[in-house]
């Protein structure tokens, strides 16, 4: 497939709209469309006004307004919107009968481009059963707010064509982003670390071991702030597995079976690849890149404390 150039963005709400407004300021022609006319026609007002105030903000280059002025039109209907469009990306509520229902309106209005669910934990095997060719179906989960999350899920199921998944990361990519294919699984990849440590953070509310605050101040100002940077397998080959290795057996007299060693990790301890520090671990990190790595990871930490610094706390109390 060439290049993307045509895009509509079913689903003009909150996330549909910062979807749409990203693919337009990456060179798309975006339709976006809802439920009506006039809602899609609101709700692309709404989203100048909202670049109006993000270029004005800083937080959009330049032109931005412009660009989305030009690339983003509301369409009348669905069938609109889809027609000719090379890639459809649907955004509709997190509901299963909406989605196949909505889907296939699209199938039905003749659309030929790849079709995308923007889903945080639907499996996209179940949304797929609902259509007629889903070959060129897959789900691409953005963050929220999606202009300003660098990353997205890409969630191929069992059919979906090599081409449309390397379509759809190369758009991503043209929009800022960083794409990454994962499985068809319940939850993804960011979903299931997500609610993971959301559940564990209740727990320990639940057994008084802290406030909720005390929580979110120890995760932002520790572990928390590394994420910003690497994620968890940089962070245990950089610790040394050993390290995390013995702290999972702490945990696991601790908290039980729950909280044991996963058997991988014991494993590549047992075979002497602890991380970093013997040049191989789970990410298999060079030894010679050591040094390179640490001073790298110390000068992005101390901007990203300025950068802590410089913003304040965040306004969620008196």
């Amino acid at each position: 497939m060439t290049e993307i150039r045509t895009a509509a963005v079913v689903g003009s709400g909150y996330m549909g709209g910062g979807i749409a407004q990203c693919l337009a300021l990456a060179g798309v022609d975006v339709a976006l469309a809802d439920v009506s006319a006039e809602v899609a026609t609101a709700n692309y007002e709404r989203l100048v006004a909202e670049a109006e105030a993000f270029e004005e903000q800083g937080l959009f280059p330049a032109g931005a307004t412009a660009t989305i002025r030009e690339r983003l039109i509301p369409a009348t209907s669905i069938q609109e919107a889809v027609a000719g469009a090379e890639y459809i990306q649907e955004a509709v509520p997190e509901d299963l009968t909406i989605k196949r229902d909505i889907l296939a309106r699209v199938e039905a209005a003749g659309a030929r481009g790849i079709i995308a669910t923007n889903t945080s934990a639907l499996p996209i095997k179940d949304i797929a059963d609902g259509l007629t060719d889903p070959s060129r179906f897959l789900g691409v989960h953005w963050m929220n707010p999606a202009p300003f999350v660098p990353g997205a899920e890409i969630i191929p199921h069992a059919t979906t064509t090599q081409e449309a998944i390397d379509a759809s990361s190369a758009l991503l990519a043209r929009a800022g982003k960083t794409p990454a294919v994962v499985s068809d699984t319940p939850g993804f990849v960011a979903n299931r670390l997500q609610f993971a440590l959301y559940k564990e953070a209740v727990r320990l509310v639940e057994e008084g071991v802290a406030t909720p605050s005390a929580i979110d101040d120890v995760v932002s100002t520790t572990f928390g702030f590394r994420l910003a940077l690497f994620g968890p397998f940089a962070i245990g080959d950089m610790a040394g597995l050993d390290i995390y290795k013995a702290s999972y057996d702490s945990l696991e007299a601790g908290y039980g079976e729950r909280l044991a060693a996963p058997r991988s990790l014991a494993e590549h301890v047992a075979d002497g690849e602890l991380g970093l520090k013997s040049g191989s671990g789970f990410l298999d990190i060079p030894a010679e890149r050591t040094a390179e790595l640490i001073a790298y990871r110390n000068r992005a930490y101390q901007r990203l404390s300025a950068l802590r610094a410089e913003l304040g706390p965040a306004p969620l109390g008196e």
